[in-house]
């Protein structure tokens, strides 16, 4: 516990090199978003969620998008240029939901339709399922013809593909913001080029919040939650890793849960990426061994759900706790299988080719 609250080094002395918790804050993250979902698919209430007004999986999505926006953050400042970033991003994100793609399509999508093969390949909803979110350009299909029809998440195969298309929205917000600020230092102050990002930043956001397939206040959640992870980036050599502050914001967040769920939701929104990265860069010893499994969040993200409504097509009678739990041994299969089998050798392959 006393090395645990020890550090007083800054984010930037602590960020250097991959020896950090990440993986295995994504890893829970994932799982936090599976037991979430096995509440829904269940048509059971969340307990924590009546309690806050915000459920684990929420928040689990959350921690994502605060990891994403200091690590992404972090490959662009490293990158050659735009096209090295969006190379990287793109090597990242599609090849393994490509897989899996396929498999929902054609394996569990196939097995479970109420339509037969034939017809089911004939339908043009199964393509459009397929080609659509393939992309992830043109917002996000949830159902293929026949298939989970009869569940309390009624036809949704896959809903947590929902958050991929903000996840990408940041990446090119980003990209733009900053190809703009390092544009114009070139030639003007730094107080200019910093007006001139802000205002790429503001119009891109405004353009995308009205034209695009997003939702307003989901697009703002997850700007807030990206870009102060970048903001931390930037000042991580002003930002001290200190015990105190994180003992401070747990005796906030308990105090808050004792007056009102939105006191708590205050406390979370504006602590949750000081906590997140203190919790990657501080705890360290034994913890840090996880690395050596690899990371299999991403894995995990994008099978649990169309896992756990394939269970259910399968038997109707699971308990959450069933539910999850055989979810997560199903998922964690293919998570893995995902890692070693698709991820890591597209990054290797990335480092060679760089």
């Amino acid at each position: 516990m006393l090395k645990f609250f020890s550090s007083s080094s800054t984010l930037g002395e602590l960020a250097v090199g991959k020896d950090n918790n990440f993986n295995l804050l994504r890893l829970l993250a994932a799982f936090a978003v599976l037991i979430s979902h096995s509440f829904a698919m269940l048509g059971q209430p969340e307990p924590f969620a009546t309690r806050v007004g915000k459920n684990l999986g929420a928040m689990a999505v959350d921690i994502f998008f605060v990891t994403s926006g200091f690590l992404v953050c972090t490959s662009l400042m490293r990158s050659q240029n735009a096209y090295d970033y969006l190379r990287a991003r793109a090597l990242r994100i599609f090849p393994a939901l490509w897989v899996m793609l396929l498999f929902s399509v054609f394996v569990l999508g196939a097995c479970f339709s109420r339509l037969d093969f034939s017809s089911y390949l004939h339908e043009a909803q199964t393509w459009r399922y397929l080609l659509k979110n393939a992309v992830l350009m043109a917002d996000v299909e949830f159902y293929l013809p026949g298939v989970f029809e009869g569940h309390h998440l009624a036809g949704i195969v896959n809903g947590s593909l929902w958050s991929m298309i903000y996840e990408l929205s940041m990446y090119v917000l980003l990209l733009f913001t900053c190809v703009t600020y390092f544009y114009v230092v070139k030639f003007r102050s730094h107080v200019v080029a910093l007006i001139a990002a802000l205002t790429v930043f503001l119009g891109v956001w405004f353009v995308s919040d009205k034209c695009y397939f997003l939702l307003h206040l989901q697009l703002l959640r997850f700007v807030w939650f990206f870009f102060i992870a970048c903001v931390f980036y930037w000042l991580r050599y002003r930002i001290p890793m200190s015990g105190k502050i994180m003992m401070g914001i747990v005796v906030a967040s308990a105090i808050s849960l004792t007056i009102s769920g939105h006191a708590f939701l205050m406390v979370y929104y504006l602590s949750l990426p000081y906590v997140l990265l203190y919790l990657a860069y501080v705890p360290a010893g034994l913890i840090r061994g996880f690395n050596r499994f690899g990371d299999y969040s991403y894995g995990v993200y994008l099978y649990a759900f169309p896992l756990q409504q394939t269970l259910i097509a399968a038997y109707s009678g699971w308990s959450v706790s069933s539910l999850a739990i055989c979810a997560s041994y199903l998922t964690l299969i293919c998570a893995a299988g995902s890692w070693h089998g698709v991820e890591r050798p597209i990054l290797a392959l990335r480092s060679r080719t760089r």
